[in-house]
């Protein structure tokens, strides 16, 4: 199911049960801290331009959810954006990801993973994405979610020589921009 704009605060109490149960878990061990900010970005990020959230439901609650918006310009400089910036240049950040869907959060639960669950999300949120371009970052310590994201077509961005650090961006199966 998908959702737009603020209509997505209605479950807002179960995507942040969903976000602690992915993301406190190795690799990425997030505090406790960090999993309350998720619930304070998501009260901000609903306003962005573009904002959807897709989720999945069976009985137990919030299986995984997906939030996207589109990337504005000036190009974002907290989070990991920097890192972004600098590894692709302002020239491809202007051509690849401006005016994108930009995939913020992916998070399906261990007892959904294997089953479809993140393809699913990932096609519902991307399926009517500005000319096709989506695109999303995540953390190349996350060796299992870089593979998955290879194994489900997205598109690496290489980065500058010498800009390397570990943050990957990917370009959406589709993306016009993808090699």
């Amino acid at each position: 199911m998908i959702s737009y704009g603020r209509a997505v605060l209605d479950l807002a109490d179960e995507l942040l049960d969903a976000y602690a149960d992915v993301f406190s878990a190795p690799p990425w061990n997030e505090d406790a801290e960090t999993i309350r900010h998720f619930a304070d970005r998501l009260q901000t990020d609903v306003r962005r331009p573009g904002f959807r959230a897709a989720f999945t439901q069976s009985p137990v609650g919030v299986d995984g959810f997906a939030t996207a918006w589109l990337t504005q310009a000036p190009f974002p400089d907290g989070r990991g954006y920097p890192q972004v910036a600098a590894q692709l240049g302002p020239d491809r950040v202007r051509d690849l990801l401006i005016g994108a869907l930009e995939i913020d959060e992916l998070a399906v639960r261990a007892y959904a993973r294997g089953t479809g669950t993140g393809r699913a999300l990932l096609n519902e949120i991307t399926a009517d994405a500005p000319q096709h371009r989506a695109w999303l970052l995540t953390s190349r310590l996350a060796e299992d979610t870089v593979a998955t994201y290879h194994r489900l077509g997205w598109h690496e961005v290489p980065a500058l020589p010498g800009t390397e650090t570990n943050v990957a961006v990917f370009l959406s199966p589709a993306h016009p921009g993808r090699p």
